[in-house]
């Protein structure tokens, strides 16, 4: 169950996940895990500043959910949705997942792992490489990083 209406609907599912963020003043990034039956089986926002854990980004979050409702590590016939650009940790955490297919709305350029910085996710030396869509609800993603930066400023 993957096109572009689906993409733009979760997507805008891992916008509302960004959003919470806000209310314990991390950076709002969002990510859901969707089965490939159109299921969120996991969500997560970043929440590194509430949980005091530098590993609390909202892809890891989401792909631990996503793990125990499958009930094994690989997170297989889903796709994960997030707001930015994962960075080098979420990529391994997806590549060792092995979620088939990841759709990203905005790029990082500071330390994007996918297109940006490094091309982890299509790395040839790796044993698993998801397909990749970038640039979903892509202005609303990146504005919304714009203003909480812009606000801290």
């Amino acid at each position: 169950m993957t096109g572009p209406e689906q993409d733009d609907r979760w997507m805008g599912a891992a916008l509302q996940e960004a959003r919470a963020a806000l209310e314990h003043d991390d950076v709002p990034i969002g990510a859901v895990v969707v089965s490939d039956a159109g299921e969120i089986i996991g969500r997560g926002h970043n929440e590194r500043e509430l949980r005091e854990d530098p590993t609390a980004h909202a892809e890891v979050l989401a792909l631990r959910e996503a793990a125990v409702h499958v009930g094994s590590w690989r997170v297989l016939d889903a796709t994960l949705y997030v707001t930015l650009e994962p960075c080098t940790m979420c990529a391994g955490a997806i590549v060792l997942s092995r979620v088939p297919r990841v759709v990203y709305a905005t790029p990082d350029p500071k330390a994007g792992a996918v297109d940006s910085i490094l091309s982890i996710l299509s790395d040839e030396r790796l044993n698993h490489r998801p397909e990749v869509r970038s640039g979903v609800r892509q202005p609303e993603a990146a504005d919304l990083l714009r203003s909480f930066f812009r606000a801290r400023r």
